[in-house]
Order: structure tokens, then sequence, then C-alpha cells
């Protein structure tokens, strides 16, 4: 055994490989992406041949994913949050399908939004899928579980969830490393009948799954990492606002509650689901009332709430004790424990905003700086945006979108803004998130000849998460053909300050057109330019 200093994505990915890892599957997004990125560059991983290339998107990474399980190889799919609304398909019936190698879908979420448009909490997804959940209080666990969840997922031959918040994927710590165990052996699936979803072997696999409910359940009451700690069982508890208080404190929120009151209160720590009802009740039994410490949506206190009935009290996020968004911390949590801060936080004074910018030299800069110019002249004008660094063309100086929704969304509302008579209607996407989702909201727009202009601005990678390989690079004018776009109104551009003027009057141009039109301003990103330009001149 040695100890190594890791992120928590780091050590999720380093215990997957240990594990006898044989693929992982994502689409980067923080705060998920340095697990694929950690296995690609490890040692071990490279020896074994482990796959870790980036998938399109996240429906396609689950695909992929399962596709590996079914040949009996153990498999990681990746994403943040938001992800798992782009593979809620394939993800929610290989519950119903089941696994044959052990399949571990990762879901980083991301409380208090640093890096995302909403805070929606992924243990939802486990419940709907009615499969086992993991979530780790720490790197040690995140590194252990891995093994755990593995090895769970063989034995009931369903998938496993494990969610993690931003807080525990980019925090360090000391992580305790086994050997490395081997891969699978290959062994693909024979019984066909269990992944072939006709609705006569669907139903009979779902009653599968519904039976594995009561195993589940045991393996979470049974659980090393539900652990009961009730130190006051024989001694006076302490009392907050006149009652006896029991915690039963999820995943990283463990950690806060043992900051602020020690083991002056019994507390349930909860890291595997479901959710371990006996454990609940017991302590329930001992105490006035119970607080749920949790990062994210009250998922648990809705269900301990349910499980203790009406009269008992259950206090969280829903009632106010802890805030009701953003992500825990031990202040807000030692306050919801009786615990007043020492610690008085004031707003640094005479400092400027400084909100956040596209960088200089940015290719993304001239295309905003062209259609700067456009929306100026059409009043009624509306550029429709995407996910993405350049979705900071919305703030100053170029103020440029007028939305931004989901990957993809881009196309698709400009498209249906131009069918209510929106004119002119322009969609700007990145050339990763166009493969990723804009791919079948353009074909949409051609197969009706949508009154749009679509720009697919291309810096040759996908930038906002560090410059990882963009799967569609050197292909997008070959996509749009195959799509079925004109050719005279498909055109490659480069975004540079001197060739602005030239830009603008081509979209003027297009958006005369009364169809679709697609414009390709292509220079790869400062940022990955100046690193490949490094890596040449060490290399010399």
């Amino acid at each position: 055994m040695t100890k190594k200093l890791l992120l928590g994505d780091e050590a999720i990915a380093l215990g997957a490989i240990h594990a006898g890892l044989s693929g992982v599957y994502a689409y980067p997004g923080t705060p998920s992406t340095e697990i694929t990125e950690f296995i690609q560059t490890n040692a071990l991983a490279k020896e074994r041949g482990i796959h870790s290339h980036w998938s399109t998107n996240e429906k396609t990474a689950m695909e992929a994913a399962l596709g590996m399980s079914y040949a009996g190889k153990r498999a990681l799919v990746c994403m943040k949050h938001v992800g798992m609304n782009v593979c809620a398909d394939a993800f929610i019936n290989s519950a119903i399908t089941g696994v044959n190698g052990g399949l571990i879908v990762l879901a980083a979420d991301d409380p208090s939004m640093h890096s995302s448009q909403n805070e929606q909490d992924s243990r939802f997804y486990g419940k709907f899928a009615m499969i086992p959940v993991f979530e780790p209080s720490n790197q040690q666990e995140a590194y252990d579980m891995m093994e755990s969840a593995f090895e769970l997922s063989e034995r009931l031959k369903e998938p496993v969830l494990m969610r993690i918040v931003t807080r525990l994927a980019h925090s360090r710590a000391a992580v305790v490393v086994q050997e490395p165990r081997q891969e699978n052996a290959f062994s693909p699936a024979t019984d066909n009948a269990h992944w072939v979803l006709l609705p006569g072997n669907a139903k009979r696999n779902y009653n599968d799954l519904i039976s594995k409910q009561a195993a589940m359940l045991e393996a979470s009451e049974q659980s090393a990492y539900n652990k009961k700690e009730f130190p006051m069982v024989n001694r006076q508890s302490s009392m907050v606002n006149g009652k006896k208080l029991g915690v039963i404190a999820c995943g990283i929120g463990y950690n806060y509650v043992h900051e602020a009151i020690g083991d002056t209160l019994n507390v349930l720590k909860v890291s595997q689901y479901p959710l371990p009802a006996k454990a609940i009740k017991e302590l329930a039994a001992m105490s006035d009332a119970l607080l749920v410490v949790e990062d994210g949506q009250p998922v648990v206190e809705e269900a301990v709430a349910a499980l203790l009935g009406k009269g008992y009290t259950v206090k969280g996020r829903l009632t106010g004790d802890l805030p009701r968004t953003g992500e825990l911390t031990p202040d807000s949590v030692g306050a919801a424990l009786g615990k007043e801060s020492s610690v008085a936080y004031g707003t640094a004074k005479n400092l400027a905003g400084r909100p956040p910018q596209l960088c200089q030299g940015c290719g993304h800069r001239d295309v905003y700086g062209a259609l700067r110019e456009i929306i100026d002249e059409y009043p009624d004008a509306r550029v429709f945006g995407d996910i993405g660094c350049y979705t900071l063309g919305a703030l100053p100086p170029f103020k440029a979108l007028a939305s931004c929704v989901d990957m993809g969304a881009s196309i698709t509302m400009a498209k249906g803004a131009a069918d209510a008579g929106l004119h002119p209607a322009i969609a700007v996407i990145g050339d990763s998130t166009f493969t990723h989702s804009g791919m079948t909201g353009l074909l949409d727009a051609i197969n009706e000849n949508s009154n749009i202009t679509v720009i697919i601005s291309d810096n040759l990678t996908t930038g906002m998460t560090g410059g990882q390989d963009s799967a569609g690079t050197n292909k997008y004018e070959a996509i749009c053909l195959g799509l079925g776009m004109n050719p005279d109104h498909l055109h490659v551009v480069t975004p540079l300050p001197k060739n602005i003027p030239a830009i603008a009057q081509l979209i003027r141009d297009e958006i005369v057109y009364k169809g679709v039109s697609v414009i390709i301003p292509r220079r790869e990103c400062i940022q990955t330019a100046a690193r490949h330009a490094r890596e040449k001149r060490l290399k010399n």
C-alpha cells in the first residue's frame, strides 16, 4: 500500500484502473473532465491499453460503455450532471437490460452552478432507474468505492451510479491505494433476450429489476459506507433549539457536520443508496427531530419525511434550516446545528468587478466583432447562443447573445424563432457542441430550408474544458454537405481582426438569402495554439 495526493476526480480514475477497468467513455464537462484525462495519461492504463478516447456526447459514451459491459469487461462512463439528461435514454434502459461486466456511471454535480446551467441532483436519476447509488464523502472513499461499486454491479447484474460534487472533485487529499487487479476476461453475454428490449423481453427484465430491490436495500443496510455514529446513546445528547437532534449526513455533508459539532450528536452517514431505512428509523427513535445535511437538492430530506410520517420533525433545505440553493458550507451546516460562526466575513472594498471574458486573441472575439455590426443594423436581429466558452459573447463588450439554454439549442431555437417569423435569426455554436448535439437541429433546418444563418465557430478543440479533442475536427464542411447543405451557402472564413469587415459582409449577404446558410469561422484556440507551440519547441 502506498499513499498518493489526489484530486477527487483522480482518486476515482485511479480507483477504476486498479479495479480492473477496460474502458472509460466520456464527454468533457466540468467538474468531471479530469477523470478521463487522468486515465489517458496513466502509465498502467497505457500499458494495459485501456480505452480512453473522448466520445462525441454523453449518450454515445453511455451506449459504448454498455457495449463493453456486454462483452464482459468493466466500463466507466463520466459526465457532468447535465450530461445525464443527454444519456438518459440509454441510462434508464441499461437498468432494464442489466449488465454483464461491471458498469459505473459517474455523474459530477455542480451545486452553486460554478460552471453550469442548473443545480440538478443526479441522485434522482438513480432512484428513477431503481439502481444502487454511491456518494463518496472524501477522496479515500472515492477511490475505494470503485472496486465496491464494480463488485456490486457484477453481483446484481445492474449498472451503478456514482454521484460526486464539485467540492470533492476538485479538492485534494492523501489516498491509500491498493495493488491493481487484472481486467475481466473477454466473455460476451449469451442471453440475447435480456438485451433485446422488445416489449415481451422488457416486461420480464423489468420484473427482474423489481425483484432485485430487496438485495439493493440489504447491500445498503450492510454497507461500510453507511455508518451509524451514535456516541450519545448512553450519555446526554446536545440539544439544538430545545430538541434532541439526530443528523443524517450525506456524502460530502458528513465532513461539514463533523467540522461543526464533533461527536456531540448522533450522526448517520449515508454514502450508499437506497436509503438504509432501518438505520434511519433507529436514529429517529433516539431523537426528537432529524436534520438532513445533503449537498444538492432535498432528495433524502423528502424521502426521510415520507418514511417517518407526518408526526415526525425532519429538517433540512425544505424547512429553511439549510439554504435552499447553492452548495453547503461548514458555516451553513454549523448554523443549522446551532453553532455560531466565529469568523466574520465581509465584502472586499475598492475592488472593481471582473466578469469572465474571452481570451485576447481568441477567434470567437472576431466572430462577435462582425456580428455586433449586424445586430446594430437589424433592430429585430436575435443571436441564439450555445454552450461553450463563446457563451461569454453574452457579456460586455459584445452583448451579442439572446439565449443560451443547453447543448445544441442554438440552431433549433433559431429555427423555431424563424418559423414564428423572426428575421434575422442567427445561431452561434462551437465545433465540439455542433457534433455533440447540433447536427440533428441543422438537419431539421435543411429539410425545411429554414430562413436562418448558422455560425459554427471552429477553434479546433473543446476549448471551455481545457482543450480536449473535438470529434468533428476537419470534417465540418463534409458533415454539413452530408446533411444536405447547399454548397453555395456554406462558407469557411478565417476570424482575424483584419477580416472582420469581409466576414460581416458575408453574414449580411447570407441574411438576405431566404434559406439555411452556414458560415464556419476557423482558427485554432489561442490557448491550445500556445500549448502546441511550447510542445514543438520542447521537441525540437
